[in-house]
């Protein structure tokens, strides 16, 4: 099949890549100049692991191009997707001025008969609007269908998400549409799920939704294993060998980030609204995604003082998880701002997300190139992000190199045990304080 796609970001570079590779004849479209510019040349805008492999095979057997102008593809194409971003808006509701944007020019461009895809995150019923536009706003004649198609890709796995999805759904009026795009995907080897469009729409939503609740119920799980005494790696664990409920999303620590769920979970609770629902469970999962920040600058506090003047702190780790280089919405950024102002010292280091994170923390935060760089001459340590190689990084060496060996570890990177052994002060979220004082 003939491909276009709107937008090189994650998803749409992902997903076309990944579809080049099944075999199709793929363009993906950016209004970003530079970016197409790189792109051509097999540089990917973000880190992303084996993308830059998948890229550089499947331009090499032309089965990708980039390209400013979408008309010519969107002129051929039997596909075109819109997988353009729908960023927040102050209000919470995500800003669909991008899908709407695409949408006119593929509704004008597209040949008769062709199905037009939405993979942006959009809300319940975007997909109908847009079918109006086309049909009526456009005065379109020649049939063009249109169809809802998320994605459920995680960054730093987004490659194998997309190849080994756990489903793939698709929402369409009619069971025509519905076999085209399952042909699309049939090298892929999934499960389909076959749906109308609202619903489609709103899998999307809910289970963005229902990741981020699991995320805040541990975090409040960890909260009261704090007090009681209880381990919330033990408690997890044990919840997680029950089937009903699985192993995933179960880790306690300072709170999920990233471009979907906050973005998600804020206009879910926007989309409720307008039909007249106080979804008042989800609003309380933002709340208490938003307080674990406050809660870990709070243990830092109770440790160091009131002010932090005087203090080196050393953050390990930036990006808002691992084997990625985005910083949106990550911990990192507030947690930084708040240790500034309280006065303390800052100095950072991250395997690939160092230079976007530049752009948004105080002028005043020290880079470094390695961890001991970091860390060395700090009072104290904050891991923000799970690296593998912050995780693998000993314990004993923070004894070594700091001037104080506190660490506060937001991602539970280590054992009560390894912490003991080593002989430094250790503060996780939801176990007890290890110390050389309390030993």
């Amino acid at each position: 099949m003939k491909i276009a796609i709107a937008g090189c970001g994650y998803v749409g570079l992902v997903t076309g890549v990944c579809l080049a590779e099944a075999g199709h004849e793929v363009t993906c479209v950016d209004i970003d100049r530079s970016k197409v510019k790189r792109l051509t040349q097999g540089i990917p805008p973000m880190y992303e692991p084996g993308l830059k492999q998948l890229l550089k095979r499947n331009l090499e057997q032309e089965r990708i191009h980039f390209h400013v102008n979408g008309k010519a593809a969107y002129e051929q194409a039997d596909v075109l997707m819109i997988a353009v971003g729908t960023p927040q808006q102050a209000d919470g509701q995500a800003d669909l001025q991008y899908v709407f944007q695409a949408a006119k020019e593929m509704g004008i461009a597209a040949k008769s008969g062709a199905v037009l895809v939405v993979k942006s995150t959009v809300p319940i019923g975007t997909c109908d609007q847009i079918d109006r536009v086309v049909h009526q706003e456009l005065g379109r004649n020649e049939p063009l269908y249109i169809a809802s198609n998320p994605e459920f890709l995680r960054e730093g796995s987004a490659i194998s998400d997309t190849l080994r999805a756990d489903r793939l759904v698709i929402g369409a009026e009619t069971k025509d549409v519905l076999d085209r795009l399952e042909e699309m995907y049939a090298d892929f080897h999934l499960p389909f799920v076959k749906t109308d469009r609202k619903s489609a729409e709103m899998i999307k939503y809910a289970s963005n939704a229902f990741l981020a609740t699991k995320i805040s119920f541990m975090n409040e799980i960890a909260s009261i294993c704090e007090r009681t005494g209880a381990d919330v790696e033990m408690v997890a664990e044990g919840m997680g060998l029950d089937h009903r409920i699985g192993p995933s999303f179960l880790r306690a620590g300072i709170g999920y980030g990233g471009s979907c769920f906050p973005k998600d979970a804020n206009a879910l609770v926007q989309i409720a609204g307008h039909v007249s629902h106080d979804f008042e469970l989800l609003k309380a999962v933002i709340k208490v995604n938003n307080h674990q920040r406050v809660c870990f600058i709070r243990t830092i506090q109770e440790r160091l003082g009131a002010k932090l003047e005087g203090n080196r702190i050393a953050l390990l780790g930036l990006s808002f998880k691992p084997n990625t280089d985005d910083i949106r919405e990550a911990p990192s950024i507030p947690i930084a701002h708040d240790l500034h102002q309280l006065g303390a010292e800052l100095v950072a280091y991250d395997p690939v997300a160092m230079r976007q994170a530049a752009c948004e923390l105080p002028d005043s935060v020290q880079f470094t190139q390695t961890i001991e760089e970091a860390v060395k001459g700090a009072d104290a340590v904050c891991i923000l992000t799970e690296w593998s190689d912050i995780q693998l990084f000993p314990l004993h060496s923070y004894k070594d190199l700091m001037r104080q060996p506190i660490i506060f570890d937001g991602r539970n990177c280590h054992s009560l045990q390894e912490a003991e052994q080593a002989g430094v002060e250790y503060h996780s979220i939801g176990r007890r304080p290890v110390s050389p004082i309390f030993m």
